[in-house]
Order: C-alpha cells, then sequence, then structure tokens
C-alpha cells in the first residue's frame, strides 16, 4: 500500500510565497508520474501541475510564471514551489502519485494525500 504525505501549507499574505513538499512511501519503483491538486471550499477538485520521471512540467494557466513542481527521484519526493500567492489560491492542496498521460493530459492516480491548507490572505 502505497502513503503520500504532503506538508508545507499555511497562512500566508497575498504575494508571499510557500513550498509544499509530497512524500511517498511504500512504492517498489519510482512513479512515473506525480501531479499536484487544488480544491477551495464549494469548488471542484483541479490539477495545478504535474511531472514525469523525466522532469517534464505542465501547468494550469491560472498559476503560470507563478507556481513550479519540482521533483526528487531518488526520495520519492516532489515539490510545489508557490510565488505571488493571491487569495483565490486559497485552497487545500493534494499530491497525486502514480498518475499517466492520455492525449497529453495527466490523469490522476490511486494515490492521493491527506491534502494541506493553503490560506491567502490579502
Amino acid at each position: 500500500q502505497v502513503q503520500v504525505v504532503e506538508s508545507g501549507g499555511g497562512l500566508v499574505q497575498a504575494g508571499g510565497s510557500l513550498r509544499l513538499s509530497c512524500t511517498a512511501s511504500g512504492t517498489t519503483f519510482t512513479p512515473n508520474a506525480i501531479g499536484w491538486y487544488r480544491q477551495a471550499p464549494g469548488k471542484q477538485r483541479e490539477l495545478v501541475a504535474d511531472i514525469t520521471i523525466n522532469h517534464k512540467t505542465n501547468y494550469a494557466d491560472s498559476v503560470k510564471g507563478r507556481f513550479y513542481i519540482s521533483r526528487d527521484n531518488a526520495k520519492n519526493r516532489a515539490y510545489l514551489q508557490m510565488n505571488s500567492l493571491k487569495p483565490e489560491d486559497t485552497a487545500v492542496y493534494y499530491c497525486n502519485v502514480g498518475g499517466f498521460y492520455s492525449d497529453s493530459y495527466y490523469h490522476g492516480g490511486d494515490y492521493w494525500g491527506q491534502g494541506t491548507q493553503v490560506t491567502v490572505s490579502s
């Protein structure tokens, strides 16, 4: 059973930065792809960024130029650096492990973390 744990969330002023981390344990092999999602109150969960085993990245238009996803394959760890945060970035952020690509889009895998709360005040 794969376990996924996120950390790094918190309360930050608009314009500030946070760095989220995600660690997967119980894996036999390095995940082919990892995605970061977020879910704001009353909204659907949305894909924010994803990264392949070869460090190719994709971003939602709403975070391009502000958020950066990275990974450390040796540690089964992924990161989401969030800069120039806006109140609309407020959400619970989830790490998803083991996704795949179809029609050039990331499709979430079976393993999710518990989420970490990011709150951006104006």
